[in-house]
């Protein structure tokens, strides 16, 4: 398995543990893992932990075992037809290859439909399997519950011919969906309920987007899942935590079958903790009810957990690796703080995103003895002291330029250290300006400040004696750039989805998660700006070209994060 991604450092964790036990036992001389999503939706940050497990384990035992056939899957569990697209599985493999990895095999647990069917054949004759004729409901009820334990329908009883012959009319395509189900016989009243006689085959007439109209009768992910498993000679099925009550079933499969089927391994099940992060949701069916409500743009909206939704916002697959390392693999479920996320890529693009100048909220200043027909070049630095990088460019001064709306005050606090009416700041790269007039609306709103600068005082001057505390960023009018930016913050105001039903969730959609800022000016050298480059606009935060909406002519900035955590401090207050 290649990737573009480093090995990881061979971390400790109780998946590993067990890894090394096995191979310290003999039980496995390689290790083959598998990320196995299903193609019907986009993956979330959650997948990603995932997604970095399995390769990451791949990529550390190969280089521990030279030559053994260590390696890794993809494998699309594609028993649902009703849900599933080739447009998901194309943006599932991207999501991959884009967090740096790359499968040893692409498979689909279609490719083994009729192993799948035989392994179903088998179990009818061997008498642990029937085909059952109630309703979904009538299942439900003769399930049981946790404290009640199940009791047995009278199809039960149905005799090896019969259910064999049953089973093959369901493939034939001669009853309708929901008419017949195949169930394992196993045991009605065993505490774990996923193995009170669970579903096996269901009937969906809906065409494969890999197989067409093959088939008409599909498995069920918890047959699938374990068979799929050992045809591909995995050695660690690693899943997450909700999986943990299916590992008993997965074993019955597996062991029921394996004689019959010759599987090149007796592949085990490992469980480990799922990611939940807080002020967003992590669920499928969630994700889908925010995109198909129009509630969010699309799969890739950079409010979303989605990683393509991530990748648009201007997040890095380094900075998401590192998250999911930090996070670390764990055997009980827990909440990760979205501020872990946001320091990982503060700390990533902290030496990878050149600084400039941009100003948001435009505020006109006119500096009055600054001769109109002139423009001076100034030097400034794409990073700062403590990034070990050199690159400056030139930035243009002139008469009228701008600056931020809140770095203006007409009657200011003590503690205040930005422009006021007599009062001076210095111009990031550039002089120092004091406040001499302003000008007002009709409504008695600032539109246009004046100044007069300090020719004696060059830039990157500070004079003997002259305390001028505030800094503050600024573009030059003559020379801005215009651009739309758009700032993201949390998808959901309460740090916690709402209980109850799905939808009241949407309760919580967080009003301010996507501000539009029109008219914003940015810095000369942005003009040729390009679709995913990623800058940190000086003092407001980080930002990305979104690579969808921006075009030359009309440059579009994601906020990528902000320079500290805003939102903590918002919360306190």
């Amino acid at each position: 398995m290649d990737s573009c991604a480093p090995a990881p450092a061979k971390p400790g964790d109780f998946i590993r543990d067990i890894i090394d036990d096995d191979l310290a036992a003999g039980r496995h001389q390689k290790v083959i893992t598998r990320f196995p999503p299903e193609p019907n939706g986009f993956l979330h940050i959650g997948h990603a932990k995932s997604i970095c497990l399995n390769f990451g384990l791949a990529l550390d035992y190969r280089q521990r075992l030279p030559g053994s056939g260590t390696r890794c899957h993809l494998r699309f569990d594609d028993t649902d037809p009703a849900k599933e697209d080739t447009l998901f599985e194309e943006a599932i493999q991207e999501d991959v290859r884009w967090l740096g990895f790359e499968w040893d095999g692409l498979y689909h647990a279609s490719d083994y439909f009729q192993k799948m069917y035989e392994c179903a054949e088998h179990l009818i004759a061997q008498d642990k399997a029937y085909v059952c004729s109630l309703s979904d409901a009538e299942i439900k009820a003769y399930r049981g519950n946790v404290t009640t334990p199940g009791k047995p329908c009278q199809f039960r009883q149905r005799s090896h011919d019969e259910n064999m012959d049953l089973f093959r009319r369901m493939k034939a395509g001669e009853f309708k969906d929901g008419e017949h189900v195949l169930r394992a016989k196993i045991d009605m009243s065993n505490p774990n309920m996923k193995m009170r006689d669970p579903l096996l085959y269901r009937i969906r007439h809906t065409a494969h987007h890999m197989t067409g109209n093959t088939w008409c009768i599909y498995p069920m992910y918890d047959f699938a899942h374990p068979i799929s498993d050992a045809i591909e000679g995995i050695t660690h099925s690693i899943c997450t935590l909700e999986f943990e009550n299916n590992r008993e079933l997965y074993d019955w499969v597996v062991d029921n079958l394996i004689d019959y089927a010759r599987f090149p391994s007796r592949p085990r099940q490992f469980e480990f903790a799922r990611l939940n992060l807080n002020y967003t949701v992590m669920s499928k069916r969630r994700l889908l009810e925010l995109v198909e409500g129009n509630h969010v743009s699309g799969w890739d909206d950079p409010r979303l957990p989605t990683i393509a939704g991530l990748r648009r916002r201007g997040y890095t697959p380094e900075s998401i690796r590192a998250f999911c390392a930090g996070v670390g693999v764990a055997k009980a479920n827990s909440t990760v703080d979205m501020a872990q996320l946001e320091f990982c890529i503060r700390d990533d693009l902290n030496q990878k995103a050149p600084r400039v100048l941009g100003v948001l909220k435009p505020l006109k200043v006119v500096i009055e003895n600054f001769p109109d027909s002139r423009t001076e070049e100034l030097d400034a630095s794409y990073w700062p002291h403590d990034v070990p990088k050199e690159g400056t460019r030139k930035v243009p001064f002139c008469r009228e330029i701008y600056i931020e709306q809140d770095d203006f005050m007409l009657e200011p606090p003590k503690d205040y250290f930005r422009l006021a009416p007599g009062r001076e700041v210095r111009l990031r790269y550039a002089y120092c300006i004091t406040c001499t007039d302003v000008i007002k609306d009709g409504s008695g709103n600032v539109i246009e400040v004046r100044c007069t600068y300090d020719p004696d005082v060059k830039p990157g001057d500070n004079p003997v004696g002259r305390k001028v505390k505030g800094t503050i960023h600024w573009v030059s009018a003559r020379h801005a750039v215009d651009a739309e930016v758009r700032l993201y913050d949390r998808l959901l105001s309460e740090e916690m989805p709402p209980a109850g039903k799905d939808s009241e969730f949407l309760k919580a959609i967080n009003p301010h998660a996507l501000q539009v800022l029109l008219g914003c000016k940015l810095e000369r050298s942005l003009e040729t700006a390009s679709p995913g480059e990623r800058y940190q606009f000086e003092r407001q935060g980080y930002f990305v070209v979104d690579p969808k909406d921006s075009k030359p002519s009309a440059l579009v900035f994601n906020r990528i994060v902000t320079l500290k955590d805003s939102w903590a401090r918002a919360q306190k207050k």
